[in-house]
């Protein structure tokens, strides 16, 4: 796999798409020492002023976007010859033709920055019962991907987890900011489900499953 530095651009990647790509430098300052990098929701993990009112507006936006369950999924890719991920609440499709997906990375998230700048990425769709790959995807330990098993998908090399649901493989379209967060638009270049059927949920902030 070539790294996101080289010359070369992926199907699917508009031509400007790289100039949205952060600095070594920037990269740096976003790593930061948090425990968990978990993409909720946005809003769900983000620290707030310690004013009362920004408090409580805080906690009923966290309380009320609760309410809608969601699937989990782990994004991937090969950045600089190593896999990352990182688990990702806040994940949609966007268009048909183009065929468009999203996710929604914090900007304290250390494996946005290195996804980035692979220029590729793969979302797999987490099962029921991959609760703790999708705690070991959030963790920010050293290696993420220790004890499990995945391959190389066709289109892009990235990362493809044993026993999901299914997975969308995209090139990095285009990135906008919103906030304390990124919008990431995903050109579709290859999907695929698998015989699973029961979906991993979060839902009020606690793992649930369908069936």
């Amino acid at each position: 796999m070539t790294s996101g530095a080289s010359a070369e651009i992926p199907d699917g990647m508009r031509p400007d798409a790289r100039e949205t790509w952060p600095s070594p430098e920037l990269i740096e300052s976003w790593l930061g020492d948090q425990d968990v990098d978990f993409e909720f929701r946005p809003g769900e993990d983000v620290a707030v002023h310690d004013d009362p009112e920004a408090v409580a507006a805080a906690r009923r936006f966290r309380d009320v976007l609760g309410r809608f369950a969601s699937g989990v999924t782990v994004v991937t890719a090969v950045s600089g010859g190593e896999p990352v991920g990182m688990t990702c609440q806040s994940f949609s499709s966007v268009s048909l033709d183009p065929p468009l997906v999203m996710f929604i990375p914090a900007k304290s998230s250390r494996a946005w920055p290195l996804i980035q700048r692979a220029g590729r990425f793969c979302v797999n769709f987490l099962a029921a019962g991959q609760a703790d790959l999708s705690n070991q995807m959030a963790s920010r330990g050293s290696d993420k991907f220790a004890g499990v098993s995945w391959s190389p998908t066709e289109a892009t090399g990235s990362p493809l987890l044993d026993g999901v649901l299914g997975y969308v493989d995209c090139a990095v379209h285009n990135v906008y900011e919103a906030g304390d967060h990124y919008v990431v638009i995903g050109r579709v270049l290859d999907l695929a489900t698998t015989d699973v059927e029961d979906a991993l949920l979060f839902y009020r902030g606690k793992y649930s499953a369908t069936g």
